[in-house]
């Protein structure tokens, strides 16, 4: 059963112009028609470049961004209609744990202030000394910890007392928007596993926003690929390792080093030419195809891809026109019909 099912959210950011009489000359489509839905119990891992929308998605879900157009619903409940009261009484059941943790909390609170706070915001009976234990107890850290502040700790711990401070209320749903981006390497796994052992433990949904393919590959059941503001791919986690279909998701992965010298060494890798478009003035028809290697003839530039499930991968969802053609072999990056230079300025790989 879906705990979360987000359908054709737009998140617009108006661009204006003037500064004695200001009007809007434009919008930023920060996301621009997403559909999505996360079983209960479940991790969706969101991934793509940085600029493609992911980091707003998260924030609008959780209605900290201001809906353009489509619907949240949570629970059964469209949150999008709720008055203020009721969304504020939502808000003990979803969550976030946020990319900095030293920027996140509060440098002047001590860690007990910061893990009772959100206790004393929705009106829990106190004294919060026990609730502040429990929470340190089940991140890992001493009950010690409650007198310091956050400059005293590391960047693992601070991460730990923002996931305790995100887990105080005994959230249904977490938003964990790139949550071990800025840890050390050797840090990165022991959060990614706390963030497991809590789910397992809390029966916990996650959504979990990365740009670390590897990380998103360990922690999640399924993946949405996300490519400016739009999803492009969704699929089980390990089918869409094992067999991407879409090609921004093929070169994605294609970047991955493997820790093998000798399949290091021959493997393929396809390198993305330009920039990433702009949201403001997204390319026409398929927003990848100035950038695709596997783009055929004009379809790409006319028509824009529908998500759909295709039948040679049952469950895996696709925004391709080739998606059967890339799945078959008979379309490859070599093969593929793009000019040198064409008229959108795209290079071949």
């Amino acid at each position: 059963m879906s705990l979360l099912e987000v359908r054709g959210l737009k998140v617009h950011f108006p661009i204006k112009k003037g500064i004695v009489l200001e009007r809007t000359v434009g919008a930023v489509r920060a996301v621009d028609g997403v559909d999505l839905s996360v079983e209960r119990g479940r991790t969706l891992g969101i991934v793509g470049e940085s600029g493609c929308g992911k980091s707003t998605l998260g924030r609008a879900v959780l209605q900290l961004e201001p809906v353009t157009e489509g619907s949240v619903v949570f629970d059964g409940e469209d949150l999008g209609t709720l008055k203020p009261a009721a969304m504020r009484a939502m808000r003990k059941r979803m969550q976030m744990v946020f990319q900095d943790p030293l920027a996140s909390l509060d440098p002047r609170q001590s860690v007990s202030s910061v893990l009772s706070e959100p206790l004393r915001t929705h009106g829990e009976k106190g004294p919060y000394d026990k609730r502040v234990r429990e929470l340190l107890d089940l991140v890992g850290l001493p009950s010690t910890a409650a007198n310091r502040y956050p400059h005293e700790f590391s960047g693992g711990q601070r991460q730990r007392v923002g996931i305790a401070r995100a887990i105080a209320l005994n959230p249904e749903l977490i938003i964990a928007d790139e949550p071990v981006s800025a840890l050390d390497v050797s840090i990165q796994a022991q959060v990614v596993n706390l963030l497991e052992e809590l789910q397992q433990r809390l029966g916990l949904t996650y959504v979990v926003i990365a740009h670390d393919l590897a990380v998103v590959r360990h922690i999640s059941d399924d993946i949405a690929v996300m490519y400016l503001g739009a999803v492009v791919e969704v699929a089980p986690s390990d089918s869409l390792y094992d067999e991407p279909l879409h090609p921004y998701t093929i070169a994605l992965l294609s970047a991955i080093p493997i820790p093998d010298p000798e399949v290091e060494d021959v493997r393929e890798r396809i390198i993305l030419r330009g920039d990433l478009p702009s949201a403001a003035d997204p390319p026409p028809g398929c927003r990848f195809h100035t950038r695709c290697p596997f783009r055929q003839a004009t379809r790409c530039h006319d028509e824009v891809p529908v998500l759909r499930e295709i039948a040679v991968a049952p469950g895996h969802q696709v925004a391709c026109h080739w998606a059967e053609q890339v799945h078959s072999g008979a379309i490859t990056p070599e093969r593929a019909a793009v000019p040198a230079a064409d008229a959108d300025g795209a290079a071949a790989v």
